[in-house]
């Protein structure tokens, strides 16, 4: 019997030794290379693990900026075990002009996706529950494509708690131009009934409508706010979020370009970025 009890306790001192910490993380995310999950079971657990993790990674990529929300659609979110979308954190140095050119493996597992910012006015976004209300406390929709890095080592649990932990994949970004809001309920209804279009190497590979996050993509910054509120935090003028993806990810391609271009009503705009 204390055979067994010795040997349980090697094993047990062996999986704490081997837990992924916070800075641990941060090495890899320099490195690019793939790394263990980090060992949290819930999405508070995970939110700690981020909060750490992001602490880390101020230094080398700049102040947190805004926010990103991930797995905004019904199907994602049952494929990682949730049924509400995720948030992470956006750090100043993430984020570059369309146009830019990265290089393919511009992280540990590395994809692409077409996604929309938008730019807090003020504080009254907290309190918005409506699209329409939400219009009214934003000043601009930036076309965004997002350049994602999930991370963790092939077979590692991805999860709604590992997500959390590993910042919902935050790495890197690609702006448009802004696009000026008109804090009217045609705007917020014409972000629902747009159409993103997304093209690789000048081919048209997928068209989204907006209502694919959240049946309008200004429910994204509702459900952000209000998660943000449950932890004692709010969002404030300056602050930009990331609304959430349209549509399936890509791989980033040596020699390729993808361009995503947003038609809504008389607005409109695009991003574009380049590997090598």
């Amino acid at each position: 019997m204390k055979i067994k009890k010795i040997i349980w306790l090697v094993v047990a001192l062996a999986t704490v030794a081997l837990a992924i910490s916070p800075d641990d993380l941060v090495v890899y995310w320099i490195g690019k290379t793939p790394a263990p999950a980090p060992q949290v079971k819930t999405i508070e657990e995970g939110l700690a693990f981020q909060a750490k993790f992001v602490a880390g990674l101020e230094p080398i990529v700049g102040k947190p900026v805004g926010y990103k929300v991930g797995l905004t659609s019904k199907a994602v979110q049952e494929k990682f075990g949730v049924d509400h979308p995720l948030r992470g954190v956006l750090l100043e140095g993430m984020l570059l002009d369309s146009g830019a050119t990265v290089p393919a493996k511009f992280g540990a597992v590395p994809i692409v996706e077409a996604d929309l910012l938008v730019r807090v006015k003020d504080a009254g976004i907290n309190n918005a529950k409506t699209p329409e209300e939400v219009v009214k406390h934003i000043d601009q929709v930036i076309p965004f494509i997002e350049l994602p890095d999930l991370v963790l080592k092939k077979g590692e649990p991805l999860n709604g708690a590992t997500i959390t932990a590993i910042n919902v994949g935050a790495r890197l970004g690609v702006l448009g131009e802004p696009i000026p809001v008109e804090p009217t309920a045609d705007f917020a209804q014409a972000l629902a009934d747009m159409q993103v279009f997304v093209s690789v190497n000048d081919k048209l590979v997928m068209k989204v409508p907006g209502k694919a996050i959240l049946g309008n993509p200004l429910n994204a910054a509702i459900w952000l706010a209000e998660d943000l509120a449950k932890h004692g935090q709010a969002l404030k003028a300056g602050d930009i979020i990331s609304l959430g993806s349209f549509g399936k990810p890509f791989r980033p391609v040596a020699g390729s370009t993808f361009w995503v271009g947003y038609s809504f009503g008389k607005w409109g705009g695009e991003a574009k970025v380049s590997f090598k």
